[in-house]
């Protein structure tokens, strides 16, 4: 018979599961601190010198998962919409536009430049500025993964049901963390093993504005859907057709947010 302790236990277990939610932590935890380590190689002296001094002995490879780990405290609940911005399918370069214009929810497009407005502001606290510069290495990371463009109605391909090599799957989860955990590398070793932009990539990815990097991201989202079907049984196949979109999404999250930085310190 199970015990009090034990059955108390299984009901807190339960607890957090349901209460975990379905617009997941995009890149998980691995693909989150790549995206930090790469753009911490592209920092200029003085902007190291500034992420230093807001976050202290935290690298930013381990700093863009905080606000994944605070969603266990219902004190932060109201950052739950920074992580994603949901768009309707079926539009081109200009409909995206002016979605991104019209809409004024809390989002990752909307919050990113009130974070980088924190870190700039001189009479921002080093609490605020902590928490606006974990932010945005956060959100930054969270853009460049596809599904977090997605259409509202399937909550970014979180009711999108797939099998990831024989195993229950969602294709929100395939992008968060199933495709990169199947690299079976540590993010130092993977961000090495991507840091190669081009000349004309690096230059090109820098100087992108952020609307273009969310149309950039919602074409790759597009993609996506198109060759991922609910019940889709997915596994070698999808490794190899989609490991280059993904980890040019995740190179270029780096570079992008190491652009970012640089301009706030510059």
């Amino acid at each position: 018979m199970i015990s009090v302790i034990k059955l108390k236990k299984v009901c807190v277990a339960v607890a957090l599961i349901a209460y975990l939610p379905l617009n997941a932590a995009a890149w998980g935890q691995t693909g989150h601190r790549i995206v930090g380590q790469i753009a911490d190689y592209y920092l200029t002296a003085k902007a190291r010198k500034a992420v230093k001094n807001v976050l202290g002995d935290e690298t930013m490879a381990i700093a863009s998962n905080w606000p994944d780990f605070i969603k266990s405290d219902s004190t932060y609940n109201y950052l739950t919409s920074w992580h994603y911005v949901n768009i309707p399918g079926g539009l081109d370069q200009s409909g995206v536009f002016n979605f991104l214009d019209t809409d004024k929810q809390a989002n990752v497009y909307n919050k990113i430049p009130e974070m980088i407005a924190v870190l700039k502001n001189k009479q921002s606290t080093a609490d605020q500025q902590r928490m606006a510069m974990r932010m945005l290495i956060h959100m930054v990371g969270d853009l460049h993964q596809p599904m977090h463009t997605a259409r509202k109605e399937d909550l970014g391909g979180n009711k999108v049901y797939v099998t990831w090599f024989g195993q229950k799957s969602n294709l929100h989860r395939v992008w968060d963390e199933e495709l990169i955990d199947r690299q079976q590398l540590s993010y130092t070793e993977y961000a090495e093993a991507i840091n190669h932009p081009t000349k004309e990539q690096f230059t090109k990815w820098s100087h992108d504005s952020l609307k273009e990097t969310v149309y950039e991201s919602y074409q790759a989202c597009n993609k996506i859907y198109d060759q991922t079907k609910a019940d889709d049984k997915l596994s070698y196949r999808y490794n190899f057709d989609f490991i280059d979109l993904l980890n040019q999404q995740l190179l270029k999250g780096g570079v992008r947010l190491a652009q970012i930085i640089n301009d706030i310190y510059s």
